[in-house]
C-alpha cells in the first residue's frame, strides 16, 4: 500500500544520504488524494520507528510531490529543521482494479485512467548545508492553481458531506474518471498557448536560471506523446527535446512520484557535472494545479 511503499523509498533515500531514521527532524508527504485517519505522514514516521518529528501531508493530485519539495526546503532555508525526508506515493490500482467499479454502470471516461497509471513510490532526503558540494542542491520551487476558471478535467463524483457507502457504489459516485483528450485540449491549450508552457514561462520569470546549464528537463506527464508535444512548445524557451529526461518507456507513469523517482534514477545511472541544472515542471488536471523545481548539482 501506499505506507508501505513509501516506508521502502524512505529506507533506500537514508540509506544513500548515510542517515539514521532517528536523525530526521521532519516528513513531508505528498499524493494524490486520501481518505485514511490517521494521515500517512505520521503513519510513515510511525513505520520508521520514529519517536518525534515534525510532519505535514499534502494531497494534491500530480503537484503533490512537488508541494511537498517546497515546504521541506523552505522548512529547511528557514533554519527550523535540518533533516528532512520528503516522500511520495501513488497506488492507483487500488481504485482502479475491476472489483472496484460498479461494473453495471461504469463508463468509458472512467476506465481511462487505468491504461497508463502504475504505482510506485519515491523519496529524498533534504540537509541544511553549509557549503554547497557533493551533491544536488534546491534553487528553486514553484507552485500555482490556474484552475479558478476552468472545469474539473479528472475528479469523482463523491460530496463533501459523506453519503451512506451502499447509495455510493450504486450511484457510482466513487469511480474516478478524466476528460478526453479531444475534451481536455480545449481546456488545455489557450489561444496563446498551452497552460504548461505559460506556467513554465511564470516560473522561469519569476526564479530566473542559466539555460544553458540545463542537462535534464524532466516533464511530468502520463505518456511520451504529450511530453514530447510539450517539448515543442519548449523551443521557444531554448530547451531542445533532447534534454527531456522519462522514465515512461522502462516504468511506467506512477503520478506524483515520478518527480522523486527521476532524481534518483539521474543519480543513479548518469554522471552529473558541476553546475548541471535539473528542471521539473507538471501540469495536473483536477483543477489545472501547476508546479516546478530546479536542482543544481555541485
Amino acid at each position: 500500500d501506499n505506507i508501505t511503499m513509501s516506508v521502502k523509498a524512505a529506507k533506500k533515500a537514508l540509506d544513500s544520504a548515510g542517515l539514521h531514521a532517528s536523525d530526521i527532524d521532519l516528513i513531508v508527504y505528498g499524493s494524490a488524494h486520501q481518505d485514511q485517519m490517521p494521515t500517512a505522514s505520521v503513519r510513515i514516521q510511525e513505520a520508521l520507528g520514529i519517536e518525534q518529528c515534525g510532519e505535514l501531508s499534502i494531497h494534491a493530485n500530480c503537484t503533490s510531490a512537488y508541494k511537498a519539495l517546497l515546504v521541506a526546503s523552505d522548512f529547511i532555508r528557514s533554519g527550523r529543521y535540518k533533516n528532512a525526508l520528503v516522500i511520495s506515493s501513488s497506488m492507483s490500482s487500488s481504485e482502479l482494479r475491476a472489483e472496484y467499479y460498479n461494473q453495471a454502470i461504469v463508463k468509458k471516461e472512467e476506465l481511462f485512467l487505468r491504461y497508463f497509471l502504475s504505482d510506485g513510490a519515491g523519496a529524498l532526503v533534504l540537509q541544511a548545508a553549509d557549503k554547497k558540494s557533493d551533491g544536488l542542491f534546491v534553487e528553486h520551487t514553484y507552485m500555482e492553481s490556474i484552475g479558478g476558471k476552468k472545469p474539473s478535467a479528472m475528479l469523482n463524483h463523491r460530496p463533501a458531506y459523506w453519503m451512506n457507502p451502499k447509495q455510493e457504489y450504486e450511484l457510482g459516485y466513487h469511480h474516478l474518471s478524466q476528460m478526453f483528450n479531444d475534451q481536455l485540449r480545449t481546456h488545455f491549450h489557450d489561444e496563446d498557448g498551452s497552460v504548461f508552457i505559460k506556467g513554465l514561462k511564470r516560473m522561469i520569470a519569476k526564479y530566473p536560471f542559466n539555460i544553458n546549464d540545463l542537462r535534464f528537463f524532466q516533464v511530468n506527464f502520463p505518456s511520451k506523446h504529450i511530453s514530447e508535444l510539450i517539448m515543442d512548445e519548449c523551443s521557444e524557451l531554448n530547451i531542445p527535446r533532447k534534454k527531456l529526461y522519462t522514465k515512461m518507456s522502462s516504468m511506467g507513469y506512477a503520478g506524483p512520484p515520478m518527480a522523486f523517482i527521476s532524481i534518483d534514477r539521474i543519480l543513479h545511472e548518469e554522471k552529473l557535472k558541476t553546475n548541471d541544472l535539473i528542471l521539473s515542471f507538471v501540469t495536473e488536471v483536477s483543477k489545472f494545479m501547476q508546479a516546478g523545481y530546479v536542482l543544481r548539482s555541485y
